[in-house]
């Protein structure tokens, strides 16, 4: 006789899996989210008609999905969105400059206090404390998920309320759903208001055609995040976590192979989160422009982080001067532009250095620009370009990742006094895999533009069982090369 499971502890097992788990936040690559999603849709379509049902079902839902990630600190996004959304709906109705100004001073004071306090406190009492050499113990502060990133979000907001950009939302709900929109929340792309906020009550249907392209983003953002970051990971580090124990050659391939793993994994999840919001009749802008095909710094930040480089471009750059006021101050705005940048990234001085020297490697290309500009357009040129770029770029990945700013050092060091190719045969013979997957990406990422609107469109117009079989390759290749516990998305940490 089969005997029946206990009720009770499927009940238990049923709570526990939709609860928190700190140790397990819910992501786009795990295979929770995918079954929760899969009840979503049919329960958004049927309330999509209806705004105000449509709007408090999704905030739900992205309120939950918040919760799966960063536990009960939903209260604190939920508290930031009351605060903004009220001194925004005050600033609107206020005539006087002054006082528009003061209001928007207030919100953005607040927002950037709380995001100082979780994010940087630890690291600024550390700084003060190694100045007076006093005794300092850490504040047990956990870090929200995505806390950088809803912050510039509604920073934006506010500052384009203040100008008028854009007009407050009427009411609380319309800016939660703006500020909370699950596909984009914990990891960007960073939305802006003027941009998102009308498509709330346009009620958009994606077409077939949208749907395809929504499908065939979260299967390549996918097989990104699941399958090669995730894999590819694994080697890499072992390289960063023991900075002299391999050789030169091996270090380099850690190094190359981080290059490809913060590409694969972050804008895997921005093609997913692209996907995802596709399918729901909402855009987000494009995110990552296939940054490694770069010739210059320059180029490398219009296409790289897209939402983050044109937010820092449009409410740091911009507002610090610009191009308006002189040669010196142009490449100094730069300069203090990256170096927020690198600080937005983490609260260690790896990535101010990060974001300092990506800062003055963009004013050396601005100012060597009137000499490059008379060099010929040929293949050479251009070649050499490249090189200096992925070099400048590959090498200043090993302080974004390695976990101190000594293992850095030594990291780059071993790479120029430790460096032989007879480790090349053995390596190939080891790592075949590893060495199969990096040549995907790779070879994926140098492609012309043409030929992956090519590859999509061939997906797109394709069969439904070209499609499923497509869909069923991949889920098989995740559960191939998945570990043992679901990767975090690097960009979580941020």
């Amino acid at each position: 006789m089969i005997e029946l499971p206990d009720l009770t502890t499927i009940g238990h097992n049923i709570v526990r899996l939709l609860d928190y788990n700190p140790g397990s936040p819910m992501l786009f690559s795990s295979g929770t989210f995918w079954a929760l999603f899969l009840v979503f849709m049919p329960m958004y379509a049927l309330v999509r008609n209806r705004l105000w049902y449509m709007l408090s079902f999704v905030v739900a839902f992205s309120f939950y999905f918040y919760y799966k990630s960063s536990g009960w600190f939903v209260l604190l996004l939920a508290a930031t969105s009351i605060i903004d959304w009220s001194i925004s709906r005050v600033m609107s109705k206020t005539v006087t400059r002054w006082k528009r100004k003061f209001l928007a001073s207030v919100s953005i004071t607040v927002s950037l206090s709380v995001l100082g306090y979780f994010k940087y406190a630890n690291f600024f009492l550390w700084n003060w404390n190694q100045m007076v050499e006093g005794n300092f113990q850490p504040l047990d502060i956990i870090l929200p998920v995505g806390i950088s990133f809803y912050t510039f979000q509604s920073i934006s907001y506010v500052v384009d309320v203040y100008k008028g950009r854009v007009d407050a939302t009427e009411t609380w709900l319309e800016y939660i759903f703006f500020l909370s929109f699950f596909p984009a929340l914990v990891a960007g792309p960073i939305v802006r208001a003027d941009y998102f906020i009308p498509q709330i009550r346009a009620n958009y249907r994606a077409t077939a055609t949208e749907l395809y392209t929504a499908l065939w983003m979260i299967i390549i953002g996918v097989i990104k995040k699941a399958v090669i970051a995730d894999y590819i990971a694994q080697y890499n580090d072992l390289i960063f976590s023991n900075p002299t124990g391999y050789s030169g050659f091996e270090s380099l391939m850690g190094v190359i192979g981080y290059t490809m793993q913060i590409y694969c994994d972050f804008s895997g999840y921005s093609d997913m989160a692209i996907g995802l919001a596709l399918i729901m009749g909402f855009k987000l802008s494009r995110n990552f422009d296939f940054p490694y095909k770069s010739k210059n710094l320059t180029e490398f930040w219009r296409r790289w982080h897209i939402s983050l480089s044109s937010w820092l471009r449009d409410y740091v750059y911009i507002p610090l001067g610009g191009n308006r006021k002189g040669t010196f101050r142009t490449y100094l705005n730069n300069f203090l532009t990256m170096l927020i940048g690198g600080l937005w990234h983490g609260a260690a001085w790896k990535f101010i250095f990060w974001g300092a020297m990506h800062g003055a490697g963009l004013a050396v290309h601005k100012a060597t620009m009137p000499f490059t500009r008379r060099l010929p357009d040929n293949f050479v040129v251009k070649a050499i370009g490249w090189t200096i770029t992925i070099v400048y770029v590959s090498l200043l990945w090993v302080f974004f990742r390695a976990d101190s700013w000594t293992d850095s050092w030594l990291i780059i060091h071993n790479i120029f006094t430790n460096f032989s190719l007879s480790y090349v045969p053995p390596f190939v013979s080891v790592r075949s895999t590893w060495i199969i997957m990096m040549a995907v990406i790779i070879t994926f990422h140098a492609l012309p533009s043409r030929a992956i609107d090519y590859i999509s469109n061939v997906f797109i117009r394709s069969n439904w069982i070209v499609k499923l079989l497509i869909f069923l390759t991949t889920v098989q290749l995740v559960i191939e090369f998945a570990g043992e516990d679901v990767a975090p998305f690097i960009y979580f940490q941020f």
